[in-house]
């Protein structure tokens, strides 16, 4: 008998930002497996499981699986490689795994590879939604990211200079995740267009949470990866 495999989206890094439903499936599932990194040192990190054990969910059914953290993705999709040959392996047994992903599961998520590697092997991934991190870093401060008829961008970190340009002549809002990768475009347009408003964002949700709207301050600071950038239209 086959099991499922459901694709369950945690949230940004509040805990209390998980939907009910993927709660509902964390709970239901034999198995929970989450990403992990680790650094030169040997550090093991994970926001993943930092969020599951917070929640009321069995922290002895968890399995994190690690996930290098380099430019060069060869060594990570052979660790995606690995786990999702093992994730099969349970699936097909005819236990429920629930695969984990900060934010949305869906929405430029490092675990897509994963969950269409899957749906190739003949198990299609049941999908919950999650909170992705810009839209919660609107709501930490009471920001409305868009009104009305305004438009918005979302892209990702290696955006370029012709993308910030187009939205600047549109007047449209635009949001940019995971900011340290197009450090070397972003900090001179800062520079130079301190008329357009800035929202920078680190580890929402988490208690490492910063916020800001000074130029300076935004370029005066060390980008995490777990950065969000909004650039609003004078």
């Amino acid at each position: 008998m086959k099991g499922k495999i459901i694709g369950v989206s945690l949230g940004p890094g509040e805990p209390e930002l998980i939907t009910l439903k993927a709660l509902k499936a964390l709970n239901a599932a034999d198995i929970v497996y989450c990403p992990a990194t680790r650094s030169g040192d040997g550090t093991v990190k994970s926001r993943a499981l930092d969020i599951l054990s917070q929640l009321p969910v069995d922290v002895e059914k968890v399995r994190s699986f690690h996930v290098p953290m380099s430019r060069n993705r060869e060594e990570a999709l052979n660790a995606y490689e690995g786990v999702c040959a093992e994730i099969l392996r349970q699936a097909e047994s005819g236990k429920t795994v629930a695969v984990t992903a900060e934010g949305d599961a869906c929405f430029y998520s490092s675990a897509n590879y994963m969950y269409e590697k899957l749906e190739q092997n003949g198990f299609p991934v049941e999908m919950i939604a999650g909170v992705p991190a810009f839209i919660a870093a609107g709501a930490s401060v009471g920001l409305h990211v868009v009104k009305q008829r305004e438009r918005l961008v979302v892209v990702p970190g290696d955006v370029l200079v012709e993308e910030l340009l187009e939205a600047v002549v549109a007047k449209r809002t635009l949001v940019i995740m995971k900011v340290p990768l197009g450090e070397a475009v972003l900090r001179p347009f800062i520079a130079r267009h301190p008329e357009l408003q800035y929202h920078y964002f680190e580890q929402v949700g988490t208690p490492h949470e910063y916020y800001t709207v000074s130029s300076e301050a935004i370029l005066s600071r060390v980008f995490t990866y777990f950065s969000v950038l909004v650039i609003q239209p004078a």
